[in-house]
């Protein structure tokens, strides 16, 4: 096992700045995910750990060892790619053990390896096997247990889920935290994926063009965003312009469309321009004639759309040329109807202020 620090890490390729001066720690045994979209430079970021791409600046450190002058076979890292990267001319055995002949592992203490690592990975009997004979998800387990096999110090993971349907992909993200909890390793883990980010890391770097946007735990970042991009990147939000029109007591009113909202602050002062982020899971559609619950705001809107999911409802509220979003468990209720209006409760403390960009 190992601890990682990433001091001022940075890497241009031409005039595309891929990562720009990060620098993050990462605990012994825990499991870190790197999180953004398409070109954010969270992939780069990981190739640099495994030695795969270099660092134009910075240093890296597996504990009090810097590793980023060696080359990716003596860091002591395994990296499960996207794409599986399985030998299609190798037996499933033989796509484990390819890391162990590389290091001159002998045979008998090889193939015992090699079993071990079928066992963790739920493949046990699979060692004849070719390639083409397998599922995705079976040969996404060959390419985990490849990576096992040789008993990394950091368990690097690129997208690994990204080929598997959806049901799958649950079911493997679930094997592979469970895993990397029972070997005790350290781990990154890539993925654009919020939900699959959420579900099974211990901290999270949301990264953008190259930055680090915000690092914490998966409550932090979806409840505490640092700014308007993660709130809007870690699931559907409503981020609502407005300008304050009162502040007082660590209470502050926001215009919005036709509506007033209320949101607890300790800065801000009437004229303000301000986004308003209120996750639509937080805001509650009141029964007819009903007020809000104590210590809730409310506001008043006009049913625009309902879209039935199945576990979940959601609205679209019309607020005068605003849109709110309202997620309901199950049906929205009968009063609930497009064209109707509809009171919506709240609770202060779950709106936050940003300064308007």
């Amino acid at each position: 096992m190992a601890a990682i620090a990433l001091d001022k890490i940075d890497r241009k390729f031409g005039t595309v700045h891929a990562v720009r001066d990060v620098s993050l720690e990462i605990r012994d045994g825990e499991f870190f995910t790197l999180l953004g979209p398409s070109g954010c430079g969270k992939t780069t970021l990981m190739r640099m750990v495994a030695g795969f791409c270099e660092l134009d600046s910075g240093s890296i450190r597996f504990g009090a060892r810097r590793i980023d002058a060696l080359p990716p076979h003596r860091r002591n890292t395994g990296m499960v790619f996207q794409s599986y990267a399985i030998f299609p001319n190798l037996s499933v055995a033989g796509n484990v053990a390819y890391g162990l002949r590389a290091r001159g592992v002998a045979s008998t203490e090889r193939n015992e390896r090699v079993r071990k690592a079928l066992r963790l990975v739920h493949l046990d009997g699979y060692e004849d096997r070719w390639p083409h004979q397998l599922s995705g998800g079976q040969l996404q387990r060959v390419a985990l247990a490849r990576c096992l096999v040789i008993e990394p110090e950091v368990l690097l993971l690129d997208e690994p889920l990204s080929n598997l349907d959806a049901k799958l992909r649950v079911e493997m993200r679930y094997e592979i935290r469970q895993l990397q909890q029972k070997l005790g390793l350290t781990a990154i883990y890539v993925t654009h994926d919020q939900e699959e980010a959420l579900a099974i890391s211990e901290r999270i770097a949301v990264m953008r063009a190259g930055r680090l946007e915000q690092v914490g735990t998966p409550w932090e970042v979806y409840n505490q965003p640092a700014n308007p991009f993660v709130a809007d990147f870690m699931g559907v939000t409503n981020l609502l312009p407005g300008v304050v029109v009162s502040a007082r007591g660590g209470r502050i009113e926001v215009k919005i469309g036709e509506a007033l909202f209320a949101a607890r602050a300790e800065t801000g002062a009437a004229g303000d321009k301000v986004t308003l982020l209120i996750r639509p899971e937080s805001l509650l559609l009141l029964p007819a004639q009903h007020g809000p619950p104590p210590n809730f705001a409310s506001f008043e809107a006009i049913v625009a759309r309902i879209e039935y999911l199945g576990v979940l409802t959601r609205l679209d509220l019309d607020l005068g040329g605003v849109t709110v979003r309202v997620a309901v468990l199950d049906k929205a209720p009968d009063h609930a109807v497009p064209g109707g209006r509809v009171s919506v409760g709240y609770d202060p403390a779950r709106a936050i202020l940003f300064p308007a960009s």
